[in-house]
């Protein structure tokens, strides 16, 4: 009995394939977002200011760093949940896939989230004079709690890796 309930278990692992399928789907409406993007950006370069072009980077960059933190947690959360990937069989894999683990999995999502709030943040300043005090506190507590989480996330993986290398 607790052989079949061990074998449903780690089949179920199986169950979260459809939602990284789901992620990498979703890849195509970033894509589509960051060409509208790209499309209104070029239609009004010649009479923007400085201030709408950085904006209008900015919105590329933001986009871009989502699709690259979906790429992460697809491949890494595919192997590290589900199944492994052979590297060997793609001349073009990127060697960080092979080596990132859940911790570094955290670590890189908290460190991506904490970018795109970085970027909503300057691109807030940027356009301060459309912004209220108020959402511009929000934005700077609500980025201040991400770097905070960030960095305890980060301590308390170190503090796990010394302990583990001291009971070793």
């Amino acid at each position: 009995m607790i052989r079949l309930l061990e074998k449903f278990l780690f089949a179920s692992r199986w169950l979260l394939a459809p939602l990284y399928v789901a992620l990498a789907v979703s890849l195509v409406a970033v894509l589509v977002k960051a060409a509208q993007h790209l499309w209104e950006m070029a239609s009004h370069l010649l009479f923007s200011t400085e201030a709408d072009v950085i904006l209008g980077l900015l919105a590329l960059v933001d986009l871009t760093l989502t699709g690259a933190l979906v790429v992460i947690v697809i491949f890494s959360g595919y192997g590290n949940f589900i199944s492994r990937i052979d590297p060997s069989e793609h001349n073009d894999w990127p060697e960080w896939m092979a080596r990132i683990d859940f911790t570094g999995l955290k670590l890189k999502l908290m460190s991506t989230i904490v970018a795109i709030s970085a970027i909503q943040l300057l691109k807030a300043f940027m356009d301060i004079h459309k912004v209220s005090d108020r959402d511009l506190s929000w934005y700077v507590g609500i980025h201040l709690v991400f770097v905070v989480s960030c960095l305890m996330l980060a301590f308390t993986d170190r503090l796990g890796e010394d302990h583990h290398t001291d009971k070793t």
